[in-house]
């Protein structure tokens, strides 16, 4: 393996002071560089001095991660959000772990909660959509469909209103009972036109719920 000016002046720092929090830099650089196993044995021995240093344990946990320890990883990503409540790197490493199990839902939830800290990150849009279309299918609705499809298969299943006859030509009592027969066709319209804006609403709720 090459020499790497920038982790050979590191080790130098940690081997002349044990305690020196290098440590912590150390490791994230041996981590990056592939040196997965050293990068954990230098987290540890760090963090037995320096247990409250968060940074280090990010780069403990993420190190067990590529190891594929995930119960390792788990508890030191957990310890880092009890100090550290919207620190995107463990809650990402969480999600990731949840992921890696299976645990398609709980990674859902901590994939949507590391989106809210980086907003318009494509990598995690494309996990939570992609995870979202696994967990929760859509629904079946009437979404995309045009005025007149909704119109059309409303109208296809409501039951025809009675024809009413036809008056014959003649006396002012039957213009009467013609009126009147027009009045309620038009009474029947209107309930329809009614009924139709009442599905047309439901319809926008649905639309808002799935966009919420």
């Amino acid at each position: 393996m090459a020499d790497n000016p920038r982790i050979d002046d590191l080790r130098r720092r940690v081997q002349k002071d044990p305690a020196s929090i290098a440590f912590a830099q150390l490791a994230e650089e041996l981590r990056r560089a592939g040196q997965i196993e050293e990068a954990v044995d230098v987290c540890r021995a760090g963090l037995t001095v320096h247990p409250g240093y968060l940074s280090a344990r990010v780069t403990l946990g993420r190190a067990l991660l590529e190891l594929n320890q995930l119960s390792e990883a788990q508890t030191e990503f957990e310890i880092v959000l009890t100090g550290a409540q919207d620190n995107l790197a463990a809650i990402r490493g969480l999600a990731e772990i949840h992921h890696r199990r299976g645990e398609k839902s709980e990674a859902l939830a901590q994939y949507r909660a590391a989106l809210a800290l980086a907003r318009n990150d494509p990598d995690l849009e494309r996990t939570v959509s992609e995870l979202s279309r696994e967990i929760e299918p859509p629904r079946p609705a009437a979404d995309g469909m045009s005025f007149e499809q909704v119109q059309h298969e409303f109208l296809k299943h409501t039951p025809q209103p009675a024809t009413p006859p036809q008056p014959a030509p003649a006396r002012p009592l039957q213009k009467m009972a013609h009126v009147a027969a027009d009045d309620g066709v038009k009474a029947r319209e209107l309930r329809q036109i009614a009924a139709l804006e009442q599905w047309l609403d439901a319809i926008h709720v649905v639309r808002t719920e799935r966009g919420a």
